[in-house]
């Protein structure tokens, strides 16, 4: 076997697991995509000096790690509207829209790890990846290493450089200022399965008709909605209607249709806005659920995500 073929077999089991590490590090599925490409040029280059004194995952996190550490240097935080410490807006205010801000960009369940999904869900939720960003690039890295890889502190302090106290130190801030921007694991109420059809359901029905009040109905009293590049968001039920009936293009039933789909371990949707007689993508809102309703709704207008997760260019009417 060549070396190439070997350092193949090796190392690609590990591209999604990869993937995720860079993303939560980023913010960005574009930016973590661009760092597993560099981290696997990087480790082909090396191959031949890669001795086995740690395992090829290792390996591999540790230069995945350092790579996405260079790249935060000139990269500012990846935030959410409602991160920005703005106050809730009014829908009859106008839309700010800030495409010179980097935001946060949702990745698709598909290409990260599934197991690592199931097992690591709250680390990869919209909220907690938001939250991360505001973490210090190295803290950052040792919250993600120590909680959500389980790596010993010894190992981390090795990869970063740090000490093994200094990297229990890091981690009880990250943990910390964390907890503060988070709602915990044990807080969130999760719907049952049939709850959640019947939720996916009634979103779907009441977007596809255009239906004010069935969208009241859906959203819970402490609801939230943003939708960057714009910088508002929007808290209630009634404000949010508010906002899709007197904001969004669609004028009634069938101008609107949604194609289900999964963003860091949440349900999502592709929406396409019919043009004549073809639906064409729009946003993509990624949603937040509670046992009784829509609890908030992060709707992505970066139209570039329907490619990366795979979603049709159009739809026939």
């Amino acid at each position: 076997m060549d070396t190439d073929t070997e350092f193949v077999q090796q190392a690609d089991p590990y591209r999604r697991e990869l993937l995720a590490h860079c993303y939560r590090m980023l913010g960005s599925v574009y930016d973590a995509e661009d760092l597993v490409q560099e981290t696997y040029v990087r480790a082909w280059r090396s191959y031949d000096r890669f001795e086995g004194r740690s395992s090829m995952r290792t390996w591999l996190h540790r230069i995945a790690t350092n790579a996405c550490l260079n790249a935060l240097e000139s990269r500012g935080r990846r935030p959410l509207p409602i991160g920005l410490g703005a106050p809730s807006s009014d829908p009859a205010d106008a839309l700010n829209e800030q495409k010179e801000v980097p935001w946060l960009v949702p990745v698709p369940d598909a290409l990260i790890d599934p197991a690592g999904v199931v097992a690591q869900r709250e680390s990869i939720r919209l909220a907690v990846v938001a939250a991360m960003q505001y973490l210090p690039p190295r803290q950052r890295a040792v919250l993600i290493l120590r909680d959500v890889l389980q790596w010993p502190a010894a190992e981390v302090g090795e990869m970063l450089g740090m000490t093994t106290a200094s990297v229990n130190s890091a981690l009880q801030r990250a943990r910390a200022q964390l907890a503060q921007a988070t709602v915990s694991a044990d807080e969130v109420a999760v719907p049952t399965e049939a709850e959640e059809r019947d939720l996916l359901d009634r979103f779907v029905a009441a977007f596809e008709a255009k239906d004010i009040p069935a969208l009241v109905d859906i959203f819970t009293k402490d609801a939230t909605w943003e939708m960057p590049p714009f910088a508002g968001w929007y808290e209630g039920p009634e404000t949010i209607a508010r906002l899709i009936d007197t904001r969004c293009p669609a004028q009634g039933p069938g101008d609107m249709k949604l194609v289900p789909t999964r963003a860091n371990g949440q349900h999502a949707f592709g929406l396409y806005m019919r043009d004549g007689d073809t639906y064409r993508p729009f946003n993509l809102p990624v949603l937040t659920l509670a046992p009784h309703g829509v609890r908030h709704v992060s709707s992505f207008f970066d139209l570039r995500l329907f490619a990366t997760f795979g979603l049709p260019e159009s739809i026939p009417v």
